[in-house]
């Protein structure tokens, strides 16, 4: 068995300890004792070195902790090795872990959501939390603000966390039940919250540092809310000010007048989009009529048009749905570059563009598809968009309509 060090000091960064046993020609080492935090409950392991060599992963095998080691340690099993944590690494962990049970403990005090699990990542972390019926609405950002600023209050207050081991049937006030059985380890935030929970935290409120409770989004079970603590939170603030500080100088006007004028802009922007689509949409209206009166009949009366365009096929979508509601008509778009095709056929047609284009694509080893009115694909080449539009205004729209 393993003595895990960590859980009665958290702030422990160098030990030594006996080397118990050796795996995969010595890049799996288990030793007597560790200050090395396995993968668990959540929290990503620790890093650091054992015997100089580094520590690259720490996997919790129930009664023995398991060290991955980047290259094979050349020592003696029954050896004493000396170890150093990453603790830039473990601390920020602390901060993370312990963020997380008092963001947990406000969340359920104010709100009723109880936490249904955790992420903790590499830049950030994340809550899902429900109400009693499973569910979870997204925040109002004014409701989000009142439980971020309760959080940083409670921080700020320095209380005390401490981690103690309680036998199971006795202890009270947990914030989750737990159905284990024996030993508990719990940590509590003083008269803020309980938790059994096997990770490492800090020994104070302060020292989480700065909480910002960030994105929140549903998921399936309930709402998930994204958050930073400590120096993570400082370094994400860092970066939101300088994107903040950016969009301010391209609008040659101060942060707090940044938002406003972007929001005026995307508006500004939405209507000439509208605007342009509207006009775009006009303009095939006469587009459609001019190529469909130059167009001669064929010989089942049909007025087949084909336009050649240099942006992909779908970039005639307007002139296609336009000249699809003249009369006796079919419309061919193709592009070389990408190698595309688009076809449109009037109600009078006779002619399905769905079933008239797909087989032609998958003869030239293209492949696509579509409503009788409107279908369109992708072809391996430009020369196989050729024999298609040949195919298409031959045999196929003439088979097609007969």
């Amino acid at each position: 068995m393993t003595e895990r060090l960590y859980y009665r000091d958290a702030r422990l960064r160098s030990f030594s300890a006996r080397l118990i046993a050796l795996e995969d020609g010595g890049r799996k080492v288990y030793l007597d004792r560790t200050a090395f935090y396995p993968t668990s409950g959540g929290q990503p392991h620790d890093l650091g070195t054992l015997g100089g060599v580094s520590v690259v992963d720490v996997i919790d095998e129930g009664e023995r902790v398991a060290h991955l080691l980047a290259v094979p340690l050349n020592v003696a099993a029954g050896s004493d090795v000396s170890a150093e944590i990453d603790w830039t690494r473990r601390h920020d962990h602390m901060q993370q872990h312990t963020g997380q049970h008092l963001i947990s403990a406000v969340l359920e005090d104010q709100l009723g959501l109880r936490t249904v699990s955790v992420h903790f990542g590499p830049e950030t972390s994340t809550l899902d939390v429900a109400d009693a019926q499973g569910a979870g609405a997204v925040l109002e950002p004014a409701v989000l603000a009142s439980v971020e600023e309760r959080v940083n209050d409670v921080v700020a207050e320095s209380r005390v966390v401490r981690v103690t081991f309680e036998d199971a049937a006795a202890v009270k006030g947990l914030r989750k039940p737990t159905d284990r059985a024996g030993e508990l380890r719990v940590v509590t935030i003083e008269g803020i919250d309980r938790s059994a929970c096997g990770g490492t935290h800090v020994e104070s409120s302060a020292g989480i540092g700065p909480v910002l409770l960030r994105r929140q989004e549903r998921v399936r079970q309930g709402l998930r809310i994204e958050f930073v603590c400590g120096l993570r939170a400082i370094r994400r603030s860092r970066r939101d000010l300088e994107t903040l500080s950016r969009i301010a100088r391209a609008y040659s006007a101060s942060i707090d007048d940044a938002a406003s004028l972007v929001e005026a802009q995307a508006a500004e922007l939405r209507e000439l989009q509208g605007e342009q689509k509207r006009a775009i949409e006009s303009l095939a209206k006469y587009r459609a009529i001019e190529l469909h009166t130059a167009a001669t009949p064929n010989v089942d009366g049909l007025r087949v048009v084909v336009e050649r365009v240099t942006t992909g096929a779908d970039s005639a979508r307007s002139l296609a749905l336009a000249i699809s509601g003249l009369s006796r008509a079919v419309f061919v778009a193709a592009s070389h570059s990408p190698p595309s095709i688009l076809v449109a056929t009037s109600a009078d047609s006779g002619v399905d563009a769905g079933k008239t284009l797909r087989p032609m694509l998958e003869r030239v080893g293209g492949r696509g598809g579509g409503s009788p009115r409107l279908a369109q694909g992708s072809a391996p080449s430009a020369d196989a968009v050729d024999q298609v539009v040949a195919l298409l205004t031959t045999s196929a729209i003439g088979a097609a309509a007969s």
